[in-house]
């Protein structure tokens, strides 16, 4: 079956009633990242989809009633909070495990590449990358040691696994060859409400948040592996050789080790022409993501990248990195430097502030690249693994 007929292939509907369980604990009310956005659009699909089913959503902490998305959902509270290596031993392997024995459920759904390795149940579990192997420096001690000892387990242990990309499910099965025959691309998607806004309203959010001013876009925690520092120098490259007012917006909250940063810009050169503005809702993000001139998205490494498929379907043009997947989420829609060269970073930022014409071809094959990406089709990909892992 080529990509095509794999996209416009419908659900596959089963006939006798479900009970499905799914691990929902990156479901966080005003804090949804990564994780989190792409268990709450697949969910809310199902649920829509499957009305016979039933869906049990366990939480670690308190479980907002925004997430209970139709008649057919449960939400179940599991303490306490998994968030340190051994809560996670004790949370996946115990107590999750005792509060689904009043549910009963068919499939359990693990979508952050942890699972348990006592239950019976069948697991679908969600691996999106394997940076810790490839960047073990940018993982706290205690996480790293936790997934480099037990990641080959929970990969053994998944009835079935699904990844986000062709390059992440080829990694995967490279380092843990028992992946192999049961590994599913399911692809991640953007927001439809990413999508290009007019002069008026862009010029509006230039006002409110660049004074005015024409501004690059970086999207995503204040992380060692976001390379922000390398960004700054990209940027400082950028104005050595522009007499520009553009600014540059970072949207995202403090990560891990984001001190080093902070303590950086404040006594960076163009630290006036630097916008923080933390964590934003969705609808504002949207909005200042189709309002920039251009996105910058230097990551080291990625297992999709959603900010490429967020700046591409705003009609934003891309600078991203040539590592990982990134390369496939953009095609030949985005311009692609080394993560680790910020002068060639700074160059192509450049290129793209001089050359009209190619920032126009760029968000022209950006919206063309976009729609192939959508959450109905990951939720469609992912609905069929889960069924293969119910054999």
């Amino acid at each position: 079956m080529n990509w095509a007929e794999k996209q416009e292939k419908d659900f596959t509907i089963t006939a006798s009633k479900m009970t499905i369980a799914i691990n929902a604990i990156f479901l966080q009310k005003g804090q949804l990242e990564g994780y989190g956005y792409f268990v709450q659009e697949i969910v809310r699909r199902w649920v829509a989809q499957y009305p016979q089913h039933q869906f049990v959503l366990v939480f670690d902490r308190p479980a907002d009633p925004l997430f209970r998305f139709a008649d057919n959902v449960t939400l179940v509270e599991v303490g306490p909070p998994a968030r340190h290596a051994l809560g996670f031993l004790y949370w996946y392997n115990l107590r999750l495990l005792m509060a689904l024995r009043k549910y009963k459920p068919d499939v359990l759904v693990q979508p952050y590449g942890f699972c348990s390795i006592t239950t019976s149940i069948p697991q679908l579990m969600v691996v999106h990358d394997l940076s810790f192997k490839h960047y073990p420096q940018f993982v706290p001690v205690y996480h790293r040691w936790f997934y480099q000892l037990f990641t080959g387990s929970f990969i053994h242990k998944a009835t079935q696994l699904a990844t986000v990309s062709d390059f992440s499910a080829k990694d995967i099965i490279q380092q843990y060859p028992k992946a192999a025959g049961k590994t599913n691309i399911v692809y991640s998607a953007a927001k439809p409400f990413f999508q290009p806004l007019d002069y008026e309203a862009k010029a509006a959010v230039k006002a409110q948040y660049a004074n005015d001013c024409e501004y690059f876009l970086f999207t995503g925690g204040i992380h060692p592996r976001k390379n922000l520092l390398n960004l700054l120098k990209a940027f400082s490259v950028f104005k050595k050789w522009q007499r520009s007012n553009m600014k540059l917006l970072v949207v995202g909250r403090k990560a891990w080790q984001y001190e080093d940063v902070l303590e950086k810009l404040s006594t960076y050169k163009f630290r006036d022409d630097v916008v923080l503005l933390d964590y934003l809702d969705e609808q504002a993000l949207a909005k200042i993501t189709a309002s920039a001139y251009a996105a910058v998205y230097p990551s080291f490494w990625e297992g999709f990248g959603v900010p490429i498929v967020e700046a591409m379907q705003s009609g934003v043009p891309i600078i991203t990195a040539n590592t990982s997947a990134m390369p496939e989420t953009g095609g030949d829609a985005a311009l692609y430097a080394d993560p680790a060269d910020p002068n060639t970073i700074g160059q192509l930022m450049i290129q793209i502030y001089r050359d009209e014409q190619l920032r126009s071809r760029l968000i022209t094959k950006g919206l063309e690249q976009a729609q192939r990406f959508s959450w109905e089709r990951t939720a469609n990909l992912l609905w069929q693994s889960l069924e293969k892992a119910m054999g």
